[in-house]
């Protein structure tokens, strides 16, 4: 409902406080130079997964962040399970970039969307401190307590493989030049979870109709009141806007200059 004024002052008044938000948000958003290196860098990252992705033989250099990412969806079912109660028994990664989480309990209306929304909101996530190196760090952190837990559930060489080997990936960042590395490491892997979340979503719960996928699951829980079409759909777009706010919030939040970080820490 629109305010109500009592006078053409007052309204003025409105005008102008409302003028100065939208030009303040808008400056917010506005890109400076190193935030419009990070887009370009992010627009690549893309373009590169979307062609790797099913590129004979090159696509094999992608497997081990498609494995990383399987395990982000299973670690997000496994810790929606955790805070609804459930006992989870085993985290697996199987080499067909599919994976699987045993849970006794919990409740199935919070776990069964974990593994998508949460590994995009993770994605997200990452993508957001991607634009600043410090918060690059404080995500690299994040992610490497994410990749233990997973390798707490692990019940298969693979799972425990490559978590090993991101933990490991994310240690020898932060040992060379000082953890620059980390800001397009974490950008990377932050663009990798959101867009296999949006490809896998729309492969396996739109696209495959004898797939039986979280959102059939979701579809059969919630009584059939819509298919798992529909509840692939609407993933999709809430995970589509979980990847926009993390760039916008990134440019809005991160205005520093990469620059004044090297002067600072000599590097």
């Amino acid at each position: 409902m629109a305010p109500v004024i009592d006078d053409q002052t007052s309204y003025a008044h409105y005008l102008v406080a409302r003028q100065a938000v939208q030009d303040d948000a808008a400056s917010r958003l506005a890109p400076t130079d190193d935030q419009r290196i990070t887009l370009i860098i992010i627009g690549v990252y893309v373009a590169a997964v979307l062609i790797l992705w099913n590129m004979p033989i090159i696509k094999i250099v992608l497997a081990p962040f498609k494995l990383l990412t399987v395990g982000l969806h299973e670690f997000s079912h496994a810790i929606v399970g955790c805070f609804t109660c459930a006992k989870i028994e085993a985290i697996e990664i199987d080499p067909d970039e599919g994976g699987v989480t045993r849970m006794r309990g919990g409740i199935p209306m919070c776990t069964l969307p974990a593994g998508y929304l949460g590994s995009s909101l993770i994605g997200a996530i990452l993508v957001m401190c991607g634009f600043d190196i410090l918060a690059s760090k404080v995500a690299s952190i994040f992610l490497g307590v994410c990749l233990l837990f997973t390798l707490w559930w692990a019940r298969n060489w693979l799972t425990r493989g490559i978590g090993l080997l991101f933990i490991g990936l994310i240690v020898l960042l932060w040992l060379v030049a000082n953890g620059v590395g980390l800001k397009y490491f974490v950008l990377f892997i932050g663009v990798m979870s959101c867009m296999y979340c949006l490809w896998d979503i729309l492969d396996d719960l739109v696209f495959r109709k004898a797939y039986e996928s979280d959102a059939s699951k979701f579809a059969k829980l919630c009584g059939g009141c819509m298919s798992s079409r529909v509840w692939g759909v609407l993933w999709f777009f809430i995970s589509l806007i979980f990847f926009v706010a993390g760039i916008l919030i990134g440019l809005a939040a991160f205005k520093g200059n990469i620059r004044a970080y090297f002067r600072q820490n000599r590097v």
